[in-house]
């Protein structure tokens, strides 16, 4: 089982240092969770909690993922890089593809993009993207991307993007895997038909069997079950070694956790030493386990 460290609720100006305390612990990767701003008035409910109010939001640091991700590679050598989720449909594609294709370039091919379809129409209305559409636009954002990152010229004839023979570089040596998170049935249909992974966050044991359970027959009804498949899962439980094997047997490849949060809750975001120890403890209390 690897395990990937989030990031969100630390201070960005630790991010590099905490990456390398990651690295050494023995994670697997970190992630990094996007917003381009917090409204002040916020009438878009949040789709996983019960009242529609996100735990996390404003007075919360989003640095851009991919300045961020292109620092974090410079001062590493074998952590990986996830976003856990970049808002797809909040951009365009050809943004979006140079970004990531860049940063999958100079890390070495070290970066996964995790994505999701978005739920704050407050973002999308600045950004000028249509919020009712974003699915759809995902679906084909996602053949454009992998298109763009393949090299050489491309051409690209959807319904809602159009475009002749390009060439966009550098292209990437390897394909960059297109991890996707939400727990719709569009979602987890999403990611058994399109998606190389899921990602499924803050759910009980029982309900992340039954997701991965879904995505198992979607993948199957896809004819994809034979291929490679990454799930990125949060279970709230401690990572004992019966439910990482219970886990492992239902899919789940990656662990999706905090140190910080589990280890040191409450603890000061510009704390590094704080965030630095629960990071090294974690290891040693979870990282060996099979």
């Amino acid at each position: 089982m690897k395990f990937t460290n989030a990031l969100i609720g630390a201070s960005p100006r630790h991010y590099i240092d905490l990456a390398r305390a990651c690295e050494a612990a023995g994670f697997d990767s970190v992630s990094l969770s996007d917003h381009v701003f917090s409204p002040q008035e916020l009438s878009s409910a949040y789709p996983y909690t019960r009242d529609g109010k996100p735990v996390i939001l404003a007075d919360v640091d989003w640095p851009d993922p991919w300045v961020t991700v292109g620092a974090m590679a410079a001062a590493t050598s074998t952590l990986r890089f996830m976003t856990n989720v970049y808002i797809l449909p909040l951009r365009n594609p050809f943004v979006v593809a140079k970004a990531v294709g860049t940063a999958a370039v100079l890390s070495d091919n070290r970066v996964s993009l995790g994505v999701g379809a978005g739920w704050m129409k407050e973002e999308f209305d600045q950004m000028e993207q249509p919020f009712s559409a974003r699915g759809k636009r995902m679906n084909e954002m996602i053949d454009v991307l992998r298109s763009l990152w393949s090299g050489g010229m491309v051409e690209h004839h959807g319904d809602l993007y159009d475009f002749d023979p390009l060439e966009m570089r550098p292209a990437p040596s390897e394909p960059i895997p297109i991890i996707i998170g939400g727990h719709s049935d569009a979602a987890l249909r999403r990611a058994a038909e399109r998606g190389d992974g899921w990602i499924g966050v803050a759910y009980s044991v029982d309900e992340l069997l039954e997701h991965c359970e879904r995505l198992r027959l979607m993948r199957e009804d896809a004819g994809r079950a034979a291929e490679p498949f990454e799930i990125y899962a949060s279970p709230q439980a401690a990572p004992s070694p019966d439910l990482l094997a219970e886990l492992a047997a239902a899919g789940v490849t990656n662990i999706l956790t905090s140190a910080q949060q589990a280890l040191a809750p409450g603890s000061d975001p510009d704390d590094l030493g704080a965030a630095r120890e629960a990071i090294a403890t974690y290891g040693e209390l979870f990282l060996g386990a099979p």
